[in-house]
């Protein structure tokens, strides 16, 4: 009954369409992940929201959910006052043209200097913040530049990452709706005045001002959190989304629970069907040079290492395409490393653990792809005739049937608490029984009928094993 679904070849959708998995409400979900800042290399520190996010998204589309991926970026605030005001005086028009995010980064960390000892540069940086919000041309179109460029550059780390998004969204796109916000929760009576002379919303229990959340600073600018729940209620407004789900570090859990309270307060009852993904940070994350800043450096290294790696190994002369498959194979171990754990603890990045070929690894879920993969194409054409299950009785056969048997539940505990460890380890599982298989069934020395048993249990080992990975993110490598 398990291999039945596998007579035609591969099954993308085994597991899916069980009763346990048909339980589960399905609608539209939205995830907003990734979310760097704008005018700035790609930071390694947003890598966990990047693959968390994308895995989550592949999981509720999978699971049968139309998906809406956001990334939402950092692209308002001061910093961009100082940029602009910046780049008038350290600026160079063709620098930004040959390396638009290296030449950003220079001017800011140049106009920040400025900045400390002259009230001049200070003063430029808040006229030109000014001008964005009262949209002059010519600053708007400066940022605009700014923005644009800088999603041309993450798309490329995107693109080796595996992660696309529906929709760059950012903070800018909420200025006016924020200013809405402030004045439905003034018409509300929800909005007090602090002894600052900010504005506040006061969520504490007995009402006595012990918990209080700022949305307007003194001077009647808004705040980020001002921004966020303009940009909630768009996107359901947008989207009628069922469910939202934000994918950031723990040090927002606080923001969040605020951001949920007060759209609950203002009468959107949906917030309640909002959910923040929180994750710990990543320890000790080095390259060969020194401290990891960027993320195309980590990813960079990744690849250089697994190709080292490789170059041991007689099968990778083979590859069409050496450099691609250590790509991929560097990333899957990137990936399996981050999502070994419970999302909330933190880790230490371990280079040689992480790439180990036969320890619990992304390179071993690709390794027993790959070698899955070889055997069914060296042994084209044994699977024709017809399939006899009681060939198959051995314990080692048992254990991967009994594991595939298993994958829906998987998915199911996975959906509850959105944690890639469930999927992770089951899929380290099946490739440790997968070994043992290929070191106790032979196929190419066996009568035919059992050569046929055996392999039709190995295509439904490899086709699990790919639908697995593809949900984590991982695209996995037919040779390596």
């Amino acid at each position: 009954k398990v291999l039945e679904p596998f007579a035609k070849g591969d099954d993308d959708n085994f597991g899916l369409n069980s009763e346990l998995l048909n339980s589960l409400p399905r609608g539209t979900t939205l995830v907003e992940y990734s979310s760097p800042n704008i005018a700035k290399k790609f930071h390694a520190g947003h890598l966990r929201s990047t693959i968390i996010g994308n895995f989550i998204a592949n999981l509720k589309q999978s699971l049968g959910n139309n998906v809406i991926r956001m990334n939402y970026l950092g692209d308002w605030g001061m910093q961009f006052g100082l940029l602009g005001a910046g780049f008038k005086q350290f600026g160079c028009v063709e620098k930004l043209k040959d390396n638009p995010l290296q030449h950003l980064f220079e001017v800011y960390v140049k106009v920040n200097k400025e900045a400390e000892h002259s009230e001049d540069m200070k003063q430029a940086a808040r006229d030109f913040f000014r001008q964005l919000e009262q949209h002059e041309r010519q600053a708007v179109s400066l940022w605009q530049q700014f923005r644009e460029m800088t999603v041309k550059e993450y798309q490329q780390v995107y693109k080796r990452l595996g992660v696309h998004f529906d929709i760059y969204s950012g903070e800018s796109f909420h200025q006016d709706q924020a200013q809405e916000v402030v004045q439905e929760l003034q018409r509300r009576g929800l909005l007090k005045v602090s002894e600052k002379c900010t504005r506040v919303v006061d969520l504490s229990p007995e009402g006595d001002m012990t918990n209080v959340c700022t949305l307007l600073r003194s001077d009647g600018t808004t705040l980020y959190i001002t921004r966020d729940i303009a940009a909630a209620i768009s996107r359901r407004e947008t989207h009628g989304f069922d469910e939202m789900i934000y994918v950031t570090d723990k040090s927002q859990e606080n923001h969040f629970s605020q951001l949920f309270q007060i759209l609950v307060t203002m009468g959107h009852s949906w917030a309640e069907r909002c959910r923040h993904v929180s994750f710990g940070l990543v320890q000790g994350m080095k390259t060969r040079t020194g401290d990891v800043v960027f993320l195309e450096d980590v990813l960079d290294e990744a690849r250089a290492r697994m190709l080292h790696n490789m170059s041991q190994t007689s099968t990778t002369k083979e590859l069409e395409n050496p450099e691609e498959t250590a790509e991929r194979v560097g990333i899957s171990a990137l990936i399996v490393q981050d999502f070994k754990g419970p999302l909330q603890t933190d880790y230490r990045f371990d280079w040689d653990r992480m790439l180990q070929a036969r320890g619990d690894t992304g390179v071993f879920l690709q390794y027993t792809h790959a070698r899955l993969c070889s055997l069914i194409r060296r042994n084209e054409g044994v699977e024709a005739g017809t399939f006899n299950p009681s060939l198959l009785q051995e314990q080692t056969c048992i254990n991967i049937l009994k594991q595939l048997l298993c994958y829906d539940e998987i998915l199911h505990e996975t959906s509850k608490d959105l944690q890639p460890r469930h999927l992770v380890t089951f899929l380290l599982k099946l490739c440790h029984f997968v070994a043992s298989a290929h070191r106790e069934l032979p196929v190419a020395r066996s009568p035919q009928d059992v050569a046929q048993a055996r392999l039709r249990l190995f295509r439904a080992a490899r086709s699990v094993l790919a639908n697995g990975m593809k949900i984590l993110g991982i695209t996995p490598v037919p040779k390596m």
